[in-house]
């Protein structure tokens, strides 16, 4: 195989991301830490299957339904092979998906990791896995081809992740608010700067304490990728200082809690990339943190491929959101419906609960009915393609190419 044949020549660091959650922004912060210090290559898009890691690995994008596209990236990776490429990275970093059991293993025969990042182990997937525990299995395997000068970088707060510390063979470092970790996040609040909704924290290590502030960037989530990136830092032997200054150049991924304006001066997060129960937990607390003077607002598509469990998924996400202050819910499609019953159920008021079968439908309903203050939270899963709701409801739909996570129409 080709990209296995390149990792072999050139040899980089390889360092593979996996979790149920948060894999892309922690990709993302940990190549904002290390770009300047080596050469780095991270997957793009969402390449993190037996595809895109082998595509990332030569980097090619994919050829599609072209049978001269795909001739045209052998013919690449032969050409590393046979001629010295001196500017292949030195450091790869690789999100490692899994969407049925042995994808983890079938990744790391490919790119085993010397770096091992496991953010979180939660419900997604169940469809293939069946259960949460065959899920964390899965998951672990990562850190199966970890040497003794290997890391396994591990989310502190995930107890899950945690207990794994005695299953490998590698160095541990650990992340997350509880005190034992090597990198502690503190103090984890969403604030407006100069009129800019962030996340600010504090992250402490290595006897220092440094105050971080993330503009235009949404939730605890960010905070744990900022912290997973620091201790894959650590791993690399950088000191902290060059540490806090890298993490100027991070900026999240399209589609994960990204604010943008919206219509009516309202404002939107966009977290339209994908949607699980855990993820969903998450940045509905974030917007029950946020003080607006508007409404706050949640659009909510379904959340795809949770098997047996996704009726009784979906109602407890409908009490989650039940539950918080959130003044009017959307929910967009079948599975959606078990959301507004699980809300019904929990004392949400039926006149503030809006179903539609369609993203564009519920974009257009809400074009009127936003006022100005209005925080819109917008999430679903990949294939409901909730972005169409952020298009409809964003107050410059003709830079939607260059934020949404998508295509529209």
């Amino acid at each position: 195989m080709l990209s296995i044949a390149v990792i072999k020549k050139y040899q980089p660091k390889i360092i593979g991301i996996t979790g149920s959650v948060g894999k892309t922004s922690s990709k993302e912060a940990i190549f904002s830490v290390i770009k300047k210090n080596w050469r780095v290559r991270r997957s793009i898009k969402n390449y993190n299957n037996e595809i895109g890691v082998p595509l990332t690995i030569l980097n090619q994008d994919t050829g599609g339904k072209s049978i001269v596209a795909w001739i045209k990236i052998v013919i690449a990776g032969l050409k590393l092979l046979v001629f010295k490429n001196k500017k292949y990275p030195q450091i790869l970093v690789l999100e490692m998906g899994a969407d049925k059991p042995g994808d983890i293993k079938y990744l790391t025969s490919i790119a085993p990791p010397d770096i091992s990042v496991l953010i979180a182990i939660g419900r997604s997937h169940l469809q293939n896995f069946g259960k949460i525990e065959e899920t964390a299995k899965e998951k672990a395997s990562i850190l199966t081809p970890l040497t003794k000068k290997g890391f396994a970088i591990l989310n502190n707060d995930d107890k899950r992740v945690a207990a794994l510390a005695e299953q490998t063979k590698g160095n541990v470092l650990t992340y997350g608010k509880s005190e034992d970790s090597d990198i502690q996040i503190d103090n984890i609040k969403i604030i407006k700067q100069k009129h800019i909704y962030g996340t600010s924290f504090d992250l402490n290590f290595e006897g220092g304490t440094w105050p971080v502030f993330l503009p235009q960037v949404l939730g605890k989530q960010h905070a744990l990728a900022i912290a997973s990136a620091c201790t894959v830092g650590l791993a690399l032997g950088m000191d902290p200082e060059s540490i806090i200054k890298n993490l100027a150049h991070y900026q999240a991924a399209r589609g994960r809690t990204n604010v943008l304006l919206g219509i009516k001066n309202s404002l939107v997060i966009d977290d339209s990339y994908n949607s699980s129960p855990m993820s969903s937990k998450m940045v509905i607390d974030t917007l029950a943190e946020m003080k607006t003077e508007g409404s706050k607002i949640i659009v909510f598509g379904d959340m795809l491929e949770l098997g047996a469990s996704t009726e009784e998924q979906h109602q407890k996400i409908g009490k989650y959101i039940a539950d918080t202050d959130v003044d009017y819910l959307f929910v967009v499609g079948e599975r959606a419906r078990d959301v507004r019953r699980g809300a019904i159920k929990a004392g949400m008021s039926e006149d503030k609960i809006y179903h539609f079968p369609s993203t564009t439908q519920a974009g257009l309903f809400l074009q009127d009915r936003i006022k100005e203050g209005d925080v819109i939270l917008v999430k679903g899963s990949r294939g409901m393609k909730m972005e169409q709701v952020v298009y409809e409801i964003m107050a410059r739909p003709w830079e939607a190419d260059d934020f949404l996570v998508g295509p529209v129409r």
